[in-house]
C-alpha cells in the first residue's frame, strides 16, 4: 500500500491527470451538459464549423431513415471515393472508406471489394443505433474522403492519421499524432493498436511515441522514424482548435484534426472527454499545463481582459513549448 501512495504522490507532482480529476475537475466544471449534443454529433459538429468558416471535411449527404437509403445513389454521383460514417459512433467503429470503384462495386481503403448492397447493409446498421453512443438510433454520414498529406507516407499504414489537440478554454494544452498501425486496421485509434505521438506546440515537431503503452521511436510496420517529423501549417492546426471553444462553446475538450493534401488542416470532429494517453506520448502531465492556464485566466478575468484565438496560441506556445519558435 505505501509503494502505491508512494508511486502516485509521484505522478502527481509530475502533473499527471488521472480519469477522476478528468472528470470532476475539468469535463463537469467546464462542460456544460446541455452542449454535449454539438459534439456528439458530427453532423451537429460539421453544420456548425461551416457556419462558423471552419474548414472541415465536405458533406455530401445524411441518410436519417431506412427509406431515404434510396436516395444513396444521388448522394454519391459520379464519386468515385467517398467516407459513410455514424453521426454519433465513437472509437472509428462503424466508418466505411470507399477508395475507388471496380466494375460495378466498390473498393475499399484496405482494398476489399464490396457491392452496392453491402453499403445499404452497412447504413442500415448504421441507422439502427450499431454504433452509436448509447445504442440509439443515428444516421449515417457520407463525405469527402481525405487523402492524407505525403509528409505521412513513411510513417503510418493505410487509414488517416489524424491530429488531437486538447483545449481549455481556448487554450490549446497539448498535442499528439495518431498513426493508424496494420494492428489498429489502419485506424487512428490509441485502444485499437494505433501510435500516438507527442508534438511540439510551439513548432509542431514530432516529439516520441507510445505503442500499446510502450515508449517507441519507430513505426511497427514502416520501420521510420516517429520523431522529428515537421508537421506541415502547424500555426494552423493550433488556432483551428483554439477557435473550436467559441464553436462549440465546451470548455474542455479534444479536437481531432488531418492533414489533407490538396485542402490543408481539416476538423475532423471534437470531443467532451478526451482521454489521457496523450501524457504518455509527451511525456508530460495534462495538469501542470491546465493549472497554468487556469492561472491566466484568472487575472485576464480580474483585469477584464479577453484574449483572441491567436492571443491564446501565442501564450501556449510561448508557455509550453519545448522548442523555441524558429524566428523570421
Amino acid at each position: 500500500m505505501f509503494g502505491f501512495w508512494k508511486t502516485w504522490k509521484a505522478l502527481e507532482a509530475r502533473g499527471i491527470m488521472g480519469i477522476n480529476r478528468r472528470n470532476a475537475d475539468y469535463v463537469l466544471k467546464y462542460n456544460k451538459r446541455s452542449l454535449y449534443p454539438i459534439v456528439d454529433d458530427k453532423i451537429i459538429t460539421k453544420e456548425r464549423a461551416l457556419a462558423a468558416g471552419i474548414h472541415v471535411p465536405e458533406m455530401y449527404g445524411v441518410i436519417s431513415t431506412e427509406k431515404e437509403i434510396d436516395k444513396l445513389d444521388e448522394i454519391i454521383g459520379g464519386r468515385s471515393d467517398f467516407v459513410i460514417k455514424p453521426a454519433q459512433g465513437a472509437g472509428g467503429d462503424g466508418i466505411l472508406v470507399v477508395a475507388d470503384r471496380f466494375e460495378g462495386r466498390y473498393r475499399t481503403v484496405s482494398g476489399k471489394i464490396i457491392s452496392h448492397e453491402e453499403i445499404e447493409h452497412q447504413i442500415s446498421s448504421i441507422l439502427t443505433g450499431l454504433y452509436s453512443l448509447g445504442g440509439h438510433r443515428d444516421r449515417a454520414l457520407i463525405e469527402y474522403r481525405v487523402v492524407p498529406d505525403q509528409i505521412f507516407k513513411s510513417i503510418s499504414y493505410e487509414g488517416v492519421p489524424d491530429i488531437r489537440i486538447i483545449v481549455l478554454m481556448g487554450y490549446p494544452v497539448m498535442a499528439m499524432l495518431r498513426l493508424p498501425t496494420r494492428q489498429s486496421g489502419g485506424k487512428a485509434n490509441l485502444h485499437q493498436g494505433a501510435i500516438g505521438v507527442g508534438v511540439d506546440l510551439a513548432t509542431g515537431l514530432t516529439l516520441r511515441g507510445t505503442w500499446l503503452n510502450n515508449i517507441i521511436t519507430k513505426h511497427p510496420d514502416t520501420t521510420n522514424a516517429v520523431d522529428g517529423v515537421q508537421l506541415p501549417n502547424w500555426d494552423g492546426f493550433m488556432k483551428l482548435a483554439a477557435g473550436c471553444y467559441e464553436l462549440c462553446g465546451l470548455g474542455y475538450i479534444g479536437v481531432d484534426m488531418v492533414l489533407d493534401q490538396e485542402k490543408g488542416p481539416l476538423i475532423l470532429e471534437l470531443n467532451a472527454r478526451p482521454g489521457l494517453n496523450i501524457q504518455i506520448a509527451n511525456d508530460c502531465g495534462l495538469t501542470l499545463r491546465t493549472h497554468a492556464v487556469e492561472a491566466r485566466l484568472e487575472a485576464l478575468n480580474a483585469a477584464g481582459v479577453t484574449e483572441t484565438p491567436e492571443e491564446r496560441v501565442k501564450f501556449v506556445q510561448e508557455m509550453f513549448g519545448h522548442i523555441p519558435p524558429v524566428e523570421g
